[in-house]
């Protein structure tokens, strides 16, 4: 008999435990219903084991069954009679058969059949046989307690070090990630050895866990097939199944889910840690004077302490970050219960409590978190509630909103010793992205936000102001740096009237590192850091009482450049050179050239990183920097010389490989950057500067500069940026050596781009 399950998997009323149990019911019954018909001998029994019995079973999910029985009893017939209805069914089946001491015997070696005994559970046949195997297999899990819990807690670091973290993973392990369905089940094993000290159900993980659970099995539904892995693609169908409006609000769930198991999985390891520790000495526990007790690097407070006072609040966080302490759990829920009231505006004492905690770096992330669980870090901050735990679902940051604030001002902190107020630094660090959890432009909505904030801590109207252009200008250095001509004195101009004194300008020096570092390894390396380094030098330069032209460097072309220009005159043919990630083309002056280059490097496969431009004498010059790991020089040369002179289709050419690689795309942003196109005439001394927005593919650069060509515009520097799966790409571009200043001109010259480019 076949198992009849599709009307379980397409009524999606049923989610979560609701569809497991379901579901479970149905897979008893049909396994039961086969055991009769193939004769269940005397003094055997099936059993479920595992996942199902737990009665948690997901739609893809692996049917563990044991057959045991008793000594002397044959079921070899029996068990190839029971086996091949369930194979027969598509199902993945994970059995075994053995007596009671075989399989103990294994549990005794084997830490994933010992954990699966544990919810052993009769599904046919001799009841008592079943019962005794699961008395069996949880006394004998208790009686090797300490060596079993030492085992799950090295698995736990291993799984999380594997599979990373489920609330900040782009497509999470549901399952294994730290903060998965396996560490509450792990946690569930820890106490049946009896070793924790103190019952981990004080913190509840039956919603976190309904949460994951549900997002899962949604999961084997929309894919069809087993898989932990909650992948971009599938969230917003997964979200859809569940009843979302979005798949923002699914995975902002998951994340919340995640961390509250994570942060109660920290606590049980911790517990049981100290629970095999040796024994301690009253008088090795430390009591101050304002109640704080500190045991072993367990945090707690005197039944005298004061828990109305917000002082005492900030110095648990500060102690417990400063001496790497564990907060109990009880006295969180009594700082939580007693909700300090912080008067307004803050004392100076209380603001300076606050900035030495953010100051601690990253000790601080984990306190700050612990506190968020119970509501105290928006007690403190009540703005700080509409980004917790929200996703920004793209490969560039790597956090969630509000983890992403923490890592931050922990970055901030490191960085403390390059600015004049290393308090304004790591609270604007913290603040420079708070908009980012409401509706509107996050920046705008930042400036409002922190124009209420700083004054109500205290901070007078100028230092209020600084943390206010903190959060208005974070973006102006990265984005300058990567987008524009640091030779161009107007660019230089330009941050230093932003920016308007030295003070602000290494403030925001310093938040740029922090701020991409704690993006993600896209955001931060070290040729963006040289870039910014680079501007804020110059432009702290002008502040100092330098004239901008004075600032600048040597300007492109400089002596290397000149010498493969004058090779190229002489010998009136093409020059390539290529040093480390630098390709340089010099060739005859004609239009197109620039386009040309790009496109014989987009046949390449090569990552064009940035570009400059320079025509003389009748040759034209363009130089990219690439990324690479191995290509064939010899093989290059050959197709510049062929693409150069017109002799590849490289239009044709360029589309086919983006069509055949556009197969393999895999996204890696939520949400898709759509074209668009401005000019800013202001900040260049010289060019008109054309930024275009788009997704990344294949020749895009070939492409814009190849629209530019038709519309008779000359390319001086081209600066690419990717992030995710898009691009920023800017244009520093004359006609006829002029900034092109005509409104129809530059709305054609747009028409044009938005032609040439990918619409989504």
């Amino acid at each position: 008999m076949l198992l009849e399950r599709d009307d379980l998997l397409s009524d999606y009323s049923l989610t979560g435990s609701t569809f497991a149990s379901a579901y479970c019911a149905r897979l008893d019954q049909w396994v039961a219903s086969n055991a009769e018909a193939a004769g269940m001998p005397n003094g055997a029994a099936l059993v479920a084991i595992g996942g199902y019995g737990r009665c948690e079973m997901s739609p893809e999910s692996d049917l563990d069954i044991v057959l045991v029985y008793r000594e002397g009893v044959d079921v070899s017939e029996f068990a190839e009679k029971i086996w091949y209805p369930i194979w027969d069914s598509g199902l993945k089946l994970g059995h075994q058969v053995d007596t009671i001491d075989g399989l103990l015997a294994l549990a005794e070696v084997n830490l994933e059949t010992a954990t699966a005994l544990l919810s052993a559970r009769l599904i046919s046949g001799d009841e008592s046989l079943a019962l005794d195997l699961a008395i069996a297999g949880a006394e004998q899990w208790r009686d090797n307690a300490a060596v079993n819990a030492a085992l799950l807690s090295e698995g736990v670091d291993q799984r999380h070090d594997e599979f990373g973290e489920v609330a900040f993973g782009l497509g999470p392990d549901l399952k294994n990630g730290r903060g998965g369905l396996r560490d509450v089940q792990s946690l569930r094993w820890a106490e049946a050895t009896g070793v924790l000290a103190r019952a981990t159900t004080e913190i509840s993980l039956d919603g976190a866990y309904e949460v994951l659970l549900r997002a899962r099995i949604a999961l084997h539904r929309v894919t069809g097939r087993a898989g932990d892995r909650l992948m971009l693609d599938f969230q917003d169908d997964v979200a859809e199944a569940l009843g979302y409006d979005d798949a923002d609000l699914l995975m902002a769930d998951v994340a919340g889910a995640a961390r509250t198991i994570a942060w109660a999985s920290d606590a049980a390891w911790f517990w049981v840690a100290r629970s095999i520790e040796p024994r301690r000495r009253a008088s090795d526990r430390e009591h101050r004077d304002d109640g704080i007790v500190i045991d072993g690097g367990l945090l707690s407070l005197a039944e005298t302490a004061d828990t109305s006072s917000p002082q005492l609040l900030l110095d648990v966080a500060h102690v417990a970050a400063s001496r790497h302490c564990y907060i109990d759990h009880d006295t969180l829920e009594r700082l939580a219960q007693s909700a300090p009231e912080f008067p307004t505006p803050w004392t100076s004492e209380l603001r300076r409590r606050f900035t030495d905690l953010l100051r601690l770096g990253r000790p601080a992330i984990s306190v700050i978190e612990a506190f968020d669980q119970v509501g105290l870090m928006s007690h403190i901050l009540p703005e700080w509630e509409p980004c917790r735990s929200k996703p920004q679902r793209n490969a560039y940051h790597r956090f969630t909103v509000d983890r992403h604030l923490l890592e931050a001002s922990a970055e901030a902190a490191g960085l403390a010793e390059r600015v004049g107020r290393p308090d304004l630094l790591v609270l604007g660090a913290l603040l420079h992205d708070i908009g980012k959890g409401y509706p509107g432009d996050h920046t705008d909505v930042g400036v409002e936000l922190i124009a209420d904030i700083a004054p109500r801590m205290g901070f007078d109207e100028q230092d209020s102001d600084r943390l206010v252009d903190m959060c208005r200008h974070h973006l102006l250095l990265p984005d300058v740096a990567t987008r524009r001509d640091l030779d161009d004195r107007g660019t230089i101009s330009h941050v230093a009237e932003q920016t308007q004194e030295v003070e602000l300008l290494e403030l925001l020096g310093a938040l740029t590192e922090a701020d991409s570092i704690a993006t993600g390894p896209s955001a931060w390396n070290s040729s963006k850091a040289e870039l910014v380094r680079t501007l804020v030098d110059r432009v702290r330069d002008v502040h100092l009482g330098a004239r901008p032209k004075e600032v600048v460097g040597q300007r492109f072309p400089g002596p290397t450049e000149r010498e493969l220009i004058g090779r190229a005159m002489v010998s009136g043919e093409l020059v390539l050179d290529v040093a480390g990630s630098t390709v340089t083309v010099v060739q005859s002056d004609r239009s197109g050239a620039f386009s040309r280059v790009a496109g014989v490097l987009a046949l390449s496969g090569l990552q064009i990183v940035s570009a400059q431009a320079h025509t003389e004498g009748g040759v034209a010059l363009s130089q990219f920097n690439v990324h690479h790991d191995q290509f064939d020089f010899g093989r290059l040369e050959q197709q510049m010389r062929l693409g150069t002179s017109g002799q590849i289709a490289l239009a044709a050419r360029v589309s086919e490989r983006r069509h055949t690689y556009a197969r393999s795309f895999k996204r890696t942003s939520a949400s898709q950057v759509p074209p668009r196109v401005t000019f800013d005439n202001d900040t260049s001394g010289y060019a008109t500067v054309v930024e275009v927005s788009c997704r990344d593919t294949i020749g895009v650069l070939y492409r814009i500069s190849r629209a530019l060509s038709e519309m008779g515009i000359e390319i001086s520097t081209a600066r690419i940026q990717t992030i995710g799966d898009s691009v920023i790409d800017a244009f520093y571009v004359t006609n006829n050596d002029e900034k092109i200043t005509d409104a129809n001109h530059l709305g054609e010259i747009e028409r044009a781009i938005l032609h040439a480019i990918p619409k989504s």
